[in-house]
């Protein structure tokens, strides 16, 4: 079996364990506002929840793992890559990995970032409205050279 088909496998894997997997939370942190919602390994000796006690929330523990070979990957199974600037879009390989841009960069810095990655073919994960608006550029553009050859045609 190839790796594509095998990494599809392991994503459609990945998938049905996120959906099976309880939502992890504090101990106690639905009952108290001052708890926030996040993990915490509960600590006290007589911790119900630390006893895997039935009645009370599922702690974290290496079952509820994703398979290590998609781990960290994208959904649609590719790696992301932060970039910052168009040179960061020379070390990505575009048939595994894809571009997320990093939420310091500017709208300008962005649209030239997106260009740049349309023409090498390159996916970005985060082109918010700045791809929609190249998008309806190049179709103008398209349609402009349209019309200038029809004028060309009946003139002579």
């Amino acid at each position: 079996m190839s790796t594509a088909t095998e990494r599809k496998k392991l994503l459609k894997t990945r998938k049905k364990i996120a959906q099976k997997r309880p939502k992890f939370s504090k101990f106690e942190s639905w009952r108290f506002v001052r708890l926030k919602d996040h993990w915490r390994q509960p600590k006290g000796i007589d911790n119900k929840m630390r006893q895997n006690r039935r009645g009370w929330p599922k702690s974290v523990n290496v079952g509820w793992g994703s398979p290590k070979a998609v781990r960290g990957l994208h959904p649609s199974g590719r790696e992301e890559v932060l970039v910052f600037n168009v040179g960061d879009l020379a070390i990505i390989d575009p048939e595994t990995q894809a571009a997320r841009i990093g939420g310091s960069v500017g709208m300008r810095k962005k649209a030239t970032i997106v260009e740049e990655a349309l023409k090498r073919e390159i996916k970005i994960l985060n082109p918010g409205e700045v791809q929609s608006v190249l998008e309806v550029e190049e179709i103008e553009a398209g349609e402009e050279a349209e019309s200038e050859e029809v004028n060309e045609d009946e003139e002579p």
